[in-house]
């Protein structure tokens, strides 16, 4: 493959990483992407670590088969469980990226003493990926997890912008280790769409960290200007298909995108 010439591959268990997309479209115009929705097992956050890495080594494969050059997990999850295998499995085929390591750099590099609060799925906050790592490169940094298994499932059905919404939010950060942080780690790529709600609630005196824009600006250095493969558009793909994601999805990309079904378990 000519070096210039660049496919992404990007999968979540729904349409959370669609944020990710976005975000790496929007800075990559060129770049073909081709996105992996695995809606038939969302969530991922209440999924056993086996499960999920078998997730991932199957839709890796499938990228790989489209023939991305670069692969990134646009799930926090999927990125604390299935990352290392994954990378270990496509060694020589594609380079795999993930959404929690550039969020870490980040928050290592920029809130040095700060107490950091943390918000993501089930899964992803028993993993303690996130504390452990940035404990780990700055001990002075106080991290605050907290697990919000709710929000993901309502964001996917549409819910994220109306006094249910709200209230559900509002109660997961009024809890006490949320309300005396400097910092708040989105650690789901769904929330994104709930940002400006979760901004309002702390009057914007806390900083909120977009994992999506965090990970496209750590990929600055290994995407430049590039030409994109010829006569290759993005593709959208889902393991199932429903009326709420097509509706969802035109929300969180901007605009509307044709889904493709496709069951790669068979």
């Amino acid at each position: 493959m000519n070096k210039q010439a660049y496919k992404i591959g990007v999968f979540d268990s729904g349409i959370g990483g669609l944020t990710v997309a976005k975000a790496l479209k929007s800075e990559f115009p060129t770049i073909p992407i081709v996105y992996f929705g695995d809606t038939a097992h969302l969530p991922y956050g209440d999924k056993s670590k086996e499960a999920v890495i078998s997730y991932c080594i199957k839709i890796g494969d499938f990228l790989v088969e489209k023939k991305c050059s670069h692969i990134v997990i646009a799930c926090n999850t999927a990125s604390a469980y299935g990352f290392k295998k994954l990378q270990s499995h496509l060694k020589g085929k594609a380079k795999v990226f993930n959404v929690i390591d550039p969020v870490v750099k980040y928050i290592a590099s920029n809130y040095s003493k700060n107490k950091i609060g943390i918000i993501a799925t089930k899964g992803t906050t028993k993993s303690r990926v996130y504390p452990r790592k940035i404990v780990a490169i700055d001990k002075s940094i106080k991290v605050f997890s907290s697990a919000t298994p709710l929000l993901a499932p309502m964001i996917e059905e549409g819910f994220f912008n109306n006094n249910i919404s709200r209230t559900i939010i509002n109660n997961y950060l009024s809890k006490k280790e949320l309300l005396q942080i400097d910092v708040l780690i989105l650690a789901c790529t769904h929330y994104p769409l709930i940002e400006k709600i979760i901004k309002a609630f702390y009057n914007n005196e806390v900083h909120v960290i977009n994992s999506a824009k965090v990970l496209v600006l750590s990929l600055k250095s290994i995407f430049p200007k590039v030409s994109a493969l010829k006569n290759k558009s993005d593709q959208f793909f889902v393991s199932d298909f429903t009326t709420s994601f097509q509706q969802s999805a035109k929300i969180f990309f901007g605009k509307s995108i044709k889904l493709t079904k496709k069951n790669i378990w068979k």
